[in-house]
This record gives structure tokens, C-alpha cells and sequence, in this order.
């Protein structure tokens, strides 16, 4: 079965590169330098700090050549950011402390809501010829007798993280449709990251079903596809608190970069088989393009939603 792709919006227009970024005003707290707290910066004007989203086990090698490219262009130190899990990314980014990130949707939405001051620049694509977007997709272990959504109704299932657009968001959304209530229907199993949702739902013991976007998905030969769902691309964010001068050079620089844009920038580690897979290019979206997850918040009533 594979479920009706949902449309994504289509607000992807080209995002403004002039950013309405202020320096900031920010208070300094106990012990902070006052002149780094105020210049807009989350350490320092040396420092730029990259958030991710903490959802596979490669996630800074698959990050460091667009760090690099982001230090090239900036002239700036790029300092690697990887929060716990998906909360504290959101908390970081709402206190300032990131300047650059790599987010989901839900994510994005979920901190904006909640006071985080983010301006989505574009998505990542892998190939060429790709539009913005990924799949969430429901699985189980490869000789499971589920066939259907609406067969994961009383089983334990594998989700990524209550903030993961694909690894969650998406999924209570299809559950739903399927007549599940995620949240009485079935056992829920949080297991962080998407390639380890992936790991125990092929294992069969702690989930017997699953969800996971479909890049980890397709590298396990322990599970198969029931359904999948088109969500709309990750966004790459910039803070608007930085200096409007920074924010559009980095806003400039990954509006719509290729892999061969960051190699001739001399990146030489972008020249790998491994960043070519996460890899291609990046395509401009704006805040608009998001609206299709506020849209599935309301839908599914999402805690992680409200602000």
C-alpha cells in the first residue's frame, strides 16, 4: 500500500536575500561576556555554531564539508552543534545559541512558535532534477505479516523522536487516517534517531513496526515498506539575530549551492562518496513552504506544535 502523497505547498519561492537580520539586543547572562551577548552572535564574531538535528550516527561527517564551505565563505570558525535529542536542539535555538542549522520542519515550526528567531534559506536534495522533500515511511521486520497501516493497531511501534517531522509528525497523521489513535492505539517506542528506529523495528523485539525517513530506510535489508508519505524538505536556518552583513552572505552562499559550487570553493573533503549521498544541492524555500506541517499540528493536535 503506499499512501497518497501529501502536496507540498507550493511556497518555495525564492527567499529574499535581504534579510530583515538585526545585531541583537540580547542580555547577557550571569557570567556571559556582555560584548558577546549583545553583537546578535551565539558565542562570538570569531564563531559561527551549526545545529543539527541529532537523527542518524553520520550526522556531523555527512554536515562537515558544508560546515567547511560555510567557514570558507564566512572567514569564520564553524563550531559543530549536536544536541541530545530534538528538545534541546529547539531549547538552543529559542536561548540564541545556534547562528546556522540544519532542521526538519516540525522542528523549525515547533521552535519558531515557540520564540525562536529563524529564517529558512532552502532544503537540501540529493539528486539532480529533485525538488525539496523526503519520504516518511512505515515499516516492518522483512517476514512481518503486517501488510498495512492499519495493521500496526495495538503493536509497538518504533517512532524517532516526538519533534521528528518524518519520525513522527507524519506518522500520528497517517495513523490517524488509519483509524489508530497513536496515542491509546498503540505502544509508542521513542528510539532518537531514525537509523535506530529502523535497527529495532528489523529486529522485531523491542518495536514490531516502525517509522523512519527513507534514507535510512533503504540502506537495511531487515525490514520493508508498507506505506510512505512526501514531506516537505529539511530546512537549512539562519538566526536573524546575527548582523544583517553575515546573515546574507550565509543566506547567499546556501540559497542554491551544488556539490560542484562547494568543491571549486576548495572543499576537497566535499569530493566524497559519502557527502555525495546526502548531497547534491540546495534549493530555496520560505516560511510558507512550511505551512503544510502547521497545517498536519492542527490536525493531529500535536503538543510539540503549540507555543
Amino acid at each position: 500500500m503506499k499512501l497518497r502523497a501529501l502536496p507540498v505547498l507550493a511556497g518555495a519561492a525564492v527567499l529574499a536575500l535581504g534579510l530583515a537580520a538585526c545585531s541583537g539586543n540580547a542580555s547577557a547572562a550571569p557570567g556571559e561576556d556582555t560584548a558577546a551577548a549583545t553583537s546578535g552572535y551565539a558565542v562570538d564574531d570569531h564563531t559561527l555554531v551549526f545545529g543539527v538535528v541529532p537523527d542518524s550516527v553520520d550526522t556531523e561527517t555527512n554536515y562537515q564539508p558544508l560546515m567547511d564551505y560555510i567557514a570558507e565563505v564566512t572567514g569564520k570558525d564553524v563550531e559543530y552543534h549536536e544536541s541530545t535529542d530534538y528538545a534541546a536542539l529547539i531549547e538552543a535555538a529559542i536561548a540564541g545559541k545556534i547562528d546556522v542549522a540544519s532542521f526538519s520542519g516540525f522542528t523549525y515550526v515547533t521552535a519558531t512558535n515557540n520564540g525562536a528567531e529563524l529564517t529558512p534559506i532552502s532544503s537540501i536534495v540529493t539528486k539532480e532534477g529533485q525538488e525539496p522533500g523526503y519520504y516518511s515511511v512505515a515499516i516492518a521486520p522483512k517476514d512481518s505479516a503486517v501488510k498495512t497501516i492499519e495493521d500496526f493497531a495495538g503493536k509497538k511501534v518504533c517512532f524517532v523522536d516526538p519533534s521528528s517531522t518524518s519520525g513522527y509528525l507524519f506518522p500520528s497523521y497517517n495513523l490517524l487516517e488509519a483509524g489508530i489513535d497513536p496515542k491509546t492505539d498503540i505502544t509508542p517506542v521513542f528510539a532518537g534517531k531514525h537509523d535506530v528506529s529502523v535497527l529495532k523495528t528489523g529486529e522485531g523485539v523491542e518495536c514490531e513496526v516502525g517509522f523512519a525517513e527513507d534514507s535510512e530506510v533503504a540502506k537495511s535489508e531487515d525490514v520493508k515498506i508498507i506505506a510512505e508519505t512526501m514531506v516537505p524538505g529539511a530546512p537549512l536556518v539562519v538566526s536573524t539575530k546575527l548582523p544583517k552583513d553575515v546573515a546574507s552572505v550565509i543566506t547567499d552562499a546556501l540559497a542554491e549551492v551544488t556539490i560542484d559550487d562547494i568543491i571549486a570553493a576548495g572543499i576537497t573533503s566535499a569530493d566524497s562518496e559519502g557527502f555525495r549521498s546526502v548531497f547534491y544541492a540546495t534549493k530555496p524555500v520560505d516560511d510558507t513552504y512550511y505551512d503544510l506541517i502547521r497545517d498536519i499540528c492542527k490536525k493531529t493536535e500535536a503538543e510539540q506544535c503549540k507555543g
